[in-house]
């Protein structure tokens, strides 16, 4: 399909911005650079308009006219992809911000959520009736990118991931319908959009299934670097042992102090008096500098590390899966830790293990269905000025890294790194997502994303109808 800004009017734009309930904003107007600017300060970019969406007609309306009018599209909803893809040159965003309706049911302890809801705002509301879902670790993350892409998070060892916990799914696709996305429904649809991303239409409503969450045991312990090695074996063969209510990161960074530590943050989702009991070996086995760990209010856990995700800030990541934490992948590690450029930069090792790791690869589109550690470089730093020394440092670390993991990679996690990372990321289901992107959009409208190109060669898989996905 042939995409263009060059032969729409004023008057063209002015019709679609008098069929919204929300508003329609163009260059100049109030709020339209708001809209524009997302979690990486990297991207700066300035779309043709931004179409304001009040409710799921609006979605619709706005698709039509982008189709009608062979415009590009791209849709925001949290705006924290780091590749920034809710953005484009000359393009029209669909921005989803506005629509945070929740209808919550605590007797069957299900909710219905629109895509503008960011973690905080959902957790909010599903922890005052002591309930939760797996959703991230960074609470003003978007609940719509987060599950499209997998979803994890500090619930995902005895809950699974974000997308194992979808139930149904309100989805606007190319051609303009409305369709209901279930294990009943349009069930290769919903197959997809478990991990798929964005790649099949505009999810107007997500429902999710909830369980009992209240207080979690949870904080972290922080070491010196010299400690890591230690710290490092030790905590692989702890959590490789660990119940499923048990989920954990290692992280490395540079205190205030710009002194390289190593971290392990826990969050026991059982029994508090069976987690005291079980994290007491990694408690005590060798001697912290911090030990923070609790009873937590889960909300509180989640928005625990905002602070060190800033507004404006620049981010380049890379990202990978880590099987086995080997001595020689530690020494990797450590070499690179004390020249990093950042302060305020990260490695991080997110355990995914439990329910999530034991779903069939190929129940949902996430593939990635292993005990194992989703490996993220995230570098962030506050100027342009910067920009150079720390992505030649991510990326040297990387590469260094490179040999010890799998050629796999969390959507959620990846930039703007061509077509072999896109596949890396869809695994073995990227055959079956090509059969359903060409049914749903096979002029590939919905394109600003990890994208599933519908004109590739690779054939689709013959499979019989989706799996659901343990509870």
């Amino acid at each position: 399909m042939a995409v263009g800004a060059a032969g729409v009017t004023g008057a063209d734009l002015d019709d679609l911005g008098s069929g919204l309930r929300g508003r329609l904003l163009r260059p100049g107007d109030d709020g339209y650079d708001a809209s524009r600017a997302v979690f990486n300060g990297m991207i700066d970019r300035r779309p043709l308009a931004v179409a304001r969406c009040a409710d799921a007609a609006d979605v619709v309306r706005a698709i039509t006219f982008v189709r009608d009018h062979r415009l590009r599209l791209s849709v925001r909803a949290g705006g924290h992809n780091v590749a920034g893809s809710a953005v484009v040159d000359d393009a029209v965003m669909l921005d989803l911000t506005a629509m945070k309706a929740l209808a919550l049911d605590p007797a069957t302890r299900t909710v219905r959520a629109e895509p503008g809801l960011t973690l905080a705002e959902f957790d909010a509301a599903t922890q005052a009736s002591g309930l939760a879902t797996t959703l991230g670790v960074v609470s003003m993350t978007g609940i719509a990118g987060l599950t499209l892409g997998g979803g994890l998070g500090w619930l995902n060892g005895r809950h699974g991931l974000a997308c194992d916990n979808l139930i149904a799914a309100e989805v606007a696709t190319a051609d303009g319908r409305l369709l209901r996305a279930s294990a009943d429904d349009n069930e290769d649809l919903f197959w997809g959009i478990r991990g798929g991303g964005g790649n099949f239409g505009v999810v107007t409503s997500f429902e999710y299934r909830l369980h009992p969450v209240d207080l979690v045991l949870a904080g972290g312990l922080t070491y010196p670097l010299s400690m890591a090695p230690r710290v490092l074996r030790f905590y692989d063969e702890f959590v490789k042992a660990a119940p499923d209510e048990l989920s954990t990161a290692a992280s490395l960074a540079l205190s205030p102090a710009g002194e390289p530590t190593v971290s392990i943050v826990v969050c026991y989702c059982g029994p508090l008096d069976q987690g005291e009991q079980l994290l007491r070996p990694l408690r005590t086995f060798q001697s912290p500098t911090a030990d923070s760990i609790q009873p937590t209010p889960y909300a509180a856990l989640q928005s625990g590390g905002d602070a060190g995700f800033p507004d404006g800030r620049l981010h380049y990541w890379k990202s990978g899966y880590l099987r086995d934490l080997t001595d020689a992948a530690i020494g990797t590690l450590l070499r690179f830790v004390p020249s990093m450029p950042s302060a305020a930069s990260g490695i991080g090792l997110q355990q995914m293990h439990g329910v999530a790791s034991r779903v069939p690869p190929s129940a949902t589109a996430f593939p990635h269905r292993a005990e194992q550690y989703d490996f993220l470089i995230l570098s962030q730093w506050p100027d342009a000025a910067g920009t150079q020394r720390n992505v030649e440092w991510t990326k040297a670390l990387f590469q260094a890294m490179r040999p010890h993991l799998e050629d796999a990679v969390y959507v959620n996690n990846l930039g703007d790194e061509g077509p072999s990372r896109v596949r890396a990321a869809y695994g073995e289901n990227y055959p079956r997502l090509l059969a359903v992107k060409r049914t749903y959009d096979p002029d590939n409208l919905f394109r600003a994303n990890q994208n599933i190109d519908p004109s590739t060669d690779v054939l689709p898989e013959t499979r019989g109808p989706a799996s659901p996905a343990p509870a």
